[in-house]
């Protein structure tokens, strides 16, 4: 593949990545906080393949021979055949048409029936929730409390999470939202067992849920870590968060 055929490449891909980052769809492949490097990558990418066709288009111009070229003698094998660029090299445009023209979805229901939930972490101290009825936790949050504080920083409490409806084993609903340690390739969900008021809604849909502290623990039987578990009072189905990911 020629230098210009790699510059023109290059120029798309970098151009994909500023407009995953800036539209927010990189928010489907990685972590919020590393906007700024995905966004300085395609800066980056944008000029150096801008600079390499400015470089090639004066030297043409001027019919100066590309650096390791051939010197117009067209890659003659002697045999009077001329070596041809393969052109497989242009099916590394594939992934970056899929790229820009396709957005694909957040890990769901799926993922999270198929994998284990994150292993959870006892904190030395957990402080009492903020001010504010209901207080919004995040699902991490509210399963560390539940199982290694005992539900103390949250007796007495409405709470609010959001997540996505997955089958549990038993088929009833859970709730669930993957976290991310770099990007989606290292996925894991939290799960949330629920009682109280029943869920009538089908799997992947996005809910803000309010209710209590549940002592109810159970166990993933993927990889037999242990699930809290939440009594809803009331729920409502919501679009998906903009940011999908814990």
């Amino acid at each position: 593949m020629s230098r210009m055929a790699q510059a023109v490449i290059m120029l798309l891909f970098g151009g994909a990545v500023i407009k995953a980052t800036v539209t927010d769809v990189f928010l489907r492949y990685v972590k919020e906080g590393l906007r700024p490097f995905l966004l300085l990558a395609g800066i980056l990418l944008v000029a150096a393949a801008l600079m390499t066709i400015w470089y090639d288009l004066r030297a043409a111009r001027r019919g100066t021979p590309e650096p390791g070229g051939d010197h117009g003698h067209g890659h003659d094998d002697g045999h009077g055949h001329g070596h041809h660029e393969p052109r497989v090299g242009w099916l590394l445009l594939l992934p970056v048409l899929g790229l820009l023209l396709i957005s694909p979805p957040a890990l769901g229901s799926f993922a999270a029936g198929q994998t284990g939930s994150v292993g959870l972490s006892a904190a030395s101290d957990y402080p009492p929730l903020p001010e504010g009825d209901p207080v919004e936790v995040t699902l991490l949050d509210y399963a560390s409390r539940a199982i290694f504080d005992g539900g103390r920083s949250l007796t007495g409490r409405d709470v609010k999470l959001t997540g996505f409806i997955t089958p549990g084993p038993d088929g009833k609903p859970m709730l669930a939202r993957i976290v991310l340690a770099c990007c989606a390739a290292d996925g894991r969900p939290i799960k949330i067992g629920l009682t109280g008021v029943p869920i009538d809604t089908p799997p992947d849909s996005w809910v803000e849920v309010v209710g209590v502290y549940s002592n109810q623990v159970g166990t993933d039987p993927v990889n037999q870590a242990q699930v809290a578990y939440f009594e809803i009072r009331s729920w409502q189905e919501i679009d998906q968060p903009k940011q999908p990911y814990d």
